[in-house]
């Protein structure tokens, strides 16, 4: 980016800086980003330059790959049930250790070498994510029946990026697996956030999805099952887009699926005009 366009940007960005300014922005990381170290990075110091602006990020993620390698080294066996992961007793603890220990550490320390201050935890501290199972075919896969932020606002106050693991509890000490966009969209309502971002391997909701510049750029929720019904939201978009508007009914006022693949699209979806992804509001 030569120096006018630099300029330029900043002169846009500024009245965005201004709105989130001390407001909460809840990023949901996964897909690709997860994957590629380069682009990893890239998330990482983009969540380190908004936090020195003022906004207070919350970064919620999952960790499936990492999941499906960890079982299959330990010699264990992967079974699916309509495309989801079954999640026995035994297997809810290797979910726990991979997402809250290996994943999540490594992301508080990737921000930290960026200059960022990140502390890690999971959906069991403070009892924030309390379960039940979602269906008995699929084991301790978690609907989540309880959100608890007060651990994510105590961290968020001193200063830090909460990076959270999303493993459920219940009151009989059971670990649950439990879905990152839901859990992302329960965690920025109960914290009353300004904006969710669901970082995706997409560009957006697209009218036609063998073409990527068919990008719908705004949604109104209310717009959704029409889009349903036209079979332009289908498959796993549906759930997608209904954590989409379940987040705007429990107060977010914007919802983004933005794409991970490409480098600073968090920055580029809240500090411009335009933004790269689709927009959800009410």
């Amino acid at each position: 980016m030569d120096k006018q366009k630099q300029a330029k940007f900043l002169v846009e960005a500024l009245p965005h800086i201004k709105k989130y300014f001390n407001k909460i922005l809840v990023v949901k990381y996964g897909g690709n980003a997860m994957i590629d170290e380069n682009i990893k990075s890239s998330v990482m110091r983009d969540l380190v330059v908004l936090q020195n602006l003022g906004i207070k990020v919350v970064l919620v993620h999952g960790g499936g790959p990492e999941i499906s390698e960890t079982i299959k080294a330990m010699g264990m066996q992967t079974k699916f049930v309509n495309g989801l992961r079954y999640t026995d007793a035994e297997t809810a603890q290797v979910v726990r250790m991979v997402l809250a220990g290996k994943v999540n550490k490594s992301l508080v320390d990737s921000i930290e070498r960026n200059e960022g201050k990140a502390i890690g935890i999971c959906g069991q501290d403070g009892h924030m994510i309390k379960c039940e199972k979602q269906d008995e075919a699929l084991g301790f896969v978690g609907k989540i029946v309880a959100i608890d932020v007060k651990i994510v606002s105590d961290i968020l106050s001193m200063g830090y990026i909460p990076v959270i693991s999303t493993v459920g509890y219940d009151d009989e000490g059971n670990v649950y697996n439990v879905n990152a966009d839901t859990a992302a969209s329960a965690i920025a309502g109960g914290l009353d956030a300004e904006s969710l971002i669901l970082m995706s391997d997409i560009k957006g909701l697209l009218e036609d999805c063998s073409n990527e510049d068919s990008l719908i750029r705004k949604v109104q929720i209310s717009e959704i099952p029409g889009l349903i019904k036209q079979g332009i939201i289908s498959g796993g978009m549906i759930p997608k887009i209904e954590c989409c508007k379940d987040a705007i009914r429990r107060g977010v006022k914007k919802v983004f699926i933005t794409d991970g693949r490409v480098y600073h699209s968090i920055l580029i979806e809240i500090l411009s005009d335009e933004g790269s992804g689709t927009m959800f509001y009410n």
